[in-house]
């Protein structure tokens, strides 16, 4: 074996990179290790396209295994199964800083397989991934453009911290996932506690820092043992079937991307379409529809740019820093669902539900990397085809509506009340009515207004807008020009250079997401864009404020759930023996308790008479008698000397005979019997803890307020 390595020292913990040693027939394998955790990454690409392919078929997986954390699998089949929520968002946010750096036009079939083989329980795997995906295409004979590489920045006590462990990420009000090359940043990723965007800013440079040392120690590793790139063939649109493209729609392509609305634009261009494909088959009967695609594709784009670049002119007529029209509207549906919003921009529009639970139907999941698992706040992304005019599979969601809803989720995450504010568990599911671009940002606006109209009190409300970008290069291949366009549309997106979303309260920012389909940008880039997108946001926030800005009546429909403390050593008290006190209670309230270990007592009723009737008996079960105060209660016993009274569940006091009435009282029963509902006065406690109580000092207090109520002194 010839194996090789390299180290590179970022964060407290460095992290090793070697290949040579396994899955050595794949074109590049490496495995990447800081502290125990260790985690095998593979890159193969074939050698010939397939027949009829269109686009780069670039696949990514990741997979972890309980053996890396020994552990068993849960559930009846002792093997892991589909793809968690955990692996899917890693094999995205590895896809996608890859995705650009492969030569336009390369269309062999390429794949990278992230396997993990130790965890640790506290260095996150996922950077490792996107480490090792790049490394092992760089030292593969696969073209790829140069190395990339990834960080996680946290931020505690307000200093920055590269790759922070799992545990010092609980303390960190950040969580940014940072992909770039040497020089410029390619993919951001994650969430913050409202942190204002100065600092934000602050930690992309942080990280750009560390990601060159990756970069630059990558370049070692191809320099010691980097396999020749091979030889390749690009499938690119041809001179000779540009020019028909040009010469049958280049005077009307911009007519037609520039139609008023996304329906009638799409049906412009399609009959434009069809008008080339029959001119170019005519003359070149041998163009494939992949060459007719990449002719149209380019004639669109060309308009698209110079349009943007020349003119400031967009597809729907609006400026380059102008968002659309606007619509935000709570209380959409019947009071069955406990909260519901609709939010809209243009043609994009989410309709969103909010639930709420007893906490204790929070998510619970297994977790082999030693992170987050459990979840109390759930956010669901569905993205149906009629939302984009299509019809198609219906049923299940992919992994662009997984990522779409983790991003709206972690965004609006930071201002969702901690546990012991509003102890319940929360769920809003999206619905995309209308898809033009960012329906992943309209969840968020729509999701907070609908936990709001809930009732949720949410810190503050939290908004979201995507940010575009428009790029022009010379033969140099360096950027000349750019623009940044605010509230990008679905062509924008498709022909454009950049889709990064940012969300955030009046606060600070919350959550982000950048994509890219060039190399790599300069952060001065992404700084004019957060400027940009906080502009936006605040706009934004002005309508769904004027829709709701205060947490709403909560629905009757909503369950009610209410708590308090007992003493830990008292716990049983509550309980009773086989359950009884607390079976009686539920009983006789309608009402679920739960009792946690601390003491904490979860009162859950769907009616608030219940629940305060609950609530009510178990904080007088803990009281503490007090002399001279009035008690109602329970005759339990009778003697020959008085009667015995519960005065506090589990707590009876003594009546005698001479406080049960004014004058002379012969037999206990000529005033009270058992079960008999008597009210009396506390009027002493002696030093073994034995009650006195006397109806007869009540009913003289009585009587003296009555007395005084009514103006009679004596």
């Amino acid at each position: 074996m010839s194996i090789h390595s390299i180290e590179c020292a970022v964060g407290a913990t460095p992290i090793t990179i070697e290949t040579g040693k396994m899955a050595r027939l794949a074109d590049g394998a490496v495995t990447v290790r800081c502290g125990d955790t260790v985690i095998l990454v593979t890159a193969v690409s074939a050698t010939k396209i397939k027949e009829g392919q269109t686009f780069f078929p670039l696949s990514v997986e990741y997979k972890e295994k309980a053996a890396a954390a020994g552990m068993f699998p849960g559930g009846y089949f002792k093997r892991e199964g589909r793809p968690t929520e955990k692996e899917i968002l890693t094999c995205r946010m590895t896809d996608r800083p890859l995705r650009p750096m492969f030569p336009k036009g390369y269309l062999y079939d390429t794949q990278i397989i992230a396997i993990l083989l130790s965890a640790d329980g506290e260095n996150d795997p996922d950077i490792l991934s996107i480490n090792g995906a790049s490394a092992a295409l760089v030292v593969s004979d696969i073209p790829f453009a140069e190395p990339v590489g990834a960080v996680r920045v946290g931020r505690i006590d307000g200093q920055f911290v590269i790759n922070p462990t799992n545990t010092e990420r609980k303390d960190s009000d950040l969580d940014l996932v940072y992909v770039g090359s040497k020089d410029q940043v390619i993919m951001i990723e994650g969430a913050a506690n409202e942190l204002p965007e100065e600092e934000f800013i602050k930690a992309l440079h942080f990280a750009q820092e560390n990601v060159r040392v990756i970069c630059e120690k990558q370049e070692e590793l191809r320099a010691l043992c980097g396999k020749e790139k091979r030889s390749y063939e690009l499938c690119v649109a041809k001179p000779e079937l540009l020019e028909i493209g040009y010469e049958i729609a280049g005077d009307r392509i911009e007519a037609a991307i520039y139609a008023d609305s996304k329906v009638e634009r799409q049906k412009k261009v399609g009959a434009l379409r069809d008008e080339v494909e029959t001119a170019i088959k005519a003359r070149h009967p041998e163009a494939t529809d992949f060459d007719i695609e990449q002719v149209f594709e380019y004639i669109q784009k060309k308009a698209f740019r110079i349009s943007i670049m020349e003119k400031g002119k967009r597809a729907d007529g609006r400026q380059l820093k102008q968002l659309r029209p606007l619509v935000a509207e709570v209380g959409c549906l019947p009071s069955v669902v406990h909260g519901s919003a609709l939010f809209a921009r243009g043609e994009t529009m989410s309709m969103c539900l909010a639930t709420l639970a007893p906490v204790e139907d929070k998510q619970y999941f297994d977790s082999y990397t030693g992170g987050e698992d459990e979840k109390r706040f759930i956010l669901h992304y569905n993205f149906p085809p009629f939302s984009v005019g299509d019809t198609g599979r219906f049923g299940g969601q992919n992994r662009r509506e997984i990522g779409h809803g983790a991003l709206a989720e972690r965004s609006i995450a930071p201002v969702i009340p901690a546990e012991d504010e509003f102890p319940y568990a929360i769920r809003v599911s999206s619905e995309i009515m209308e898809s033009n671009g960012s329906t992943s940002m309209a969840s968020v606006c729509a999701g907070t207004m609908s936990l709001l109209h809930a009732g949720v009190p949410l810190k503050r409300p939290v908004a979201g807008i995507s940010v575009g970008l428009v790029t022009v290069f010379n033969e140099q291949n360096e950027m000349e020009r750019h623009e940044t366009l605010l509230d990008i549309i679905g062509s924008e997106d498709f022909y454009g250079d950049m889709d990064f979303k940012l969300c955030g309260s009046e606060a600070g920012v919350t959550g982000y997401q950048l994509d890219l389909k060039l190399p790599g940008i300069p952060l001065s880039i992404l700084e004019e864009a957060i400027v940009l997108a906080k502009n936006g946001r605040t706009q934004i926030l002005d309508t769904m404020n004027a829709a709701i800005s205060t947490p709403g009546t909560m629905s009757p429909n909503a369950p009610r759930i209410e708590s308090t403390s007992i003493p830990q050593d008292r716990i049983g008290e509550l309980i009773g023996p086989g359950g009884k006190n607390i079976k009686a209670i539920q009983a006789e309230t309608g009402t679920d308790i739960n009792i946690e270990e601390d003491g904490t007592v979860r009162i859950y009723a769907s009616k608030q008479e219940g629940l305060d009737r609950a609530l009510y008996l178990i904080k007088r079960m803990f009281q503490e008698i007090e002399i001279g105060e009035l008690y109602t209660g329970k005759i339990v016993s009778t003697t020959t000397f008085g009667a015995f009274m519960e005065v506090l569940p589990g707590k009876d006091g003594l009546i005698h005979i001479s406080e049960l009435a004014e004058g002379r009282t012969q037999k206990t029963e000529d005033v009270v019997n058992i079960g008999d509902i008597v009210t009396a006065k506390c009027i002493g406690i002696d030093e073994k803890g034995r009650v006195k109580m006397s109806i007869r000092a009540a009913q003289r207090d009585a009587k003296a307020k009555d007395a005084a109520d009514a103006g009679i002194t004596e």
